[in-house]
């Protein structure tokens, strides 16, 4: 694993293992804000019978977890993707900016939003990271030109009489 991935991921994952432990510790005093989901699971899947705060302790559960995952390198790819689909609804339902009248609270949530928005991005980013071992792109760039130059010059040598 390369240094940038070593730094990187940790850096990523930190979040979600904080917030992710916080909201297991809080759980009940951030159910009222999963209620808008926990109402769409009972319409679309009644059998499930979901309370916010079950909710709110089961996101958390998958933020420590996936978190922890992509943080030590296991499944980086899965965990990465988890968190990015995990966080697309608790951004929506935690951070709705556009319901707030009071400017400051307004930019408060929008920056929380966006932050949450950029995180989405630097995890469906993490996503498509080829091989978590292989070696910065730019290492492998070099290596397939001087690999391609020396294939070039070997059939170059075959030509010569």
């Amino acid at each position: 694993m390369t240094v940038l991935r070593t730094l990187a991921r940790p850096l990523l994952a930190s979040m979600f293992v904080y917030g992710g432990v916080n909201a297991l510790r809080h759980a009940s005093a951030m159910g009222p804000k999963a209620e808008p989901v926990a109402d769409a699971l009972g319409r679309t899947a009644p059998q499930l019978q979901t309370s916010p705060t079950n909710l709110v302790r089961v996101n958390g559960a998958v933020h420590v977890v996936a978190g922890a995952a992509l943080a030590t390198g296991h499944f980086p790819r899965l965990s990465a993707a988890v968190l990015a689909g995990t966080l697309v609804p608790t951004t929506a339902v935690g951070h709705p900016f556009w319901n707030e009248s009071d400017p400051a609270s307004r930019q408060n949530q929008t920056i929380h939003f966006l932050k949450n928005v950029s995180l989405i991005g630097g995890l469906l980013m993490s996503t498509l990271d080829p091989d978590p071992h292989k070696k910065f792109i730019g290492t492998r760039a070099k290596n397939k030109v001087v690999d391609a130059a020396d294939a070039v010059a070997e059939r170059i040598d075959d030509l010569r009489p």
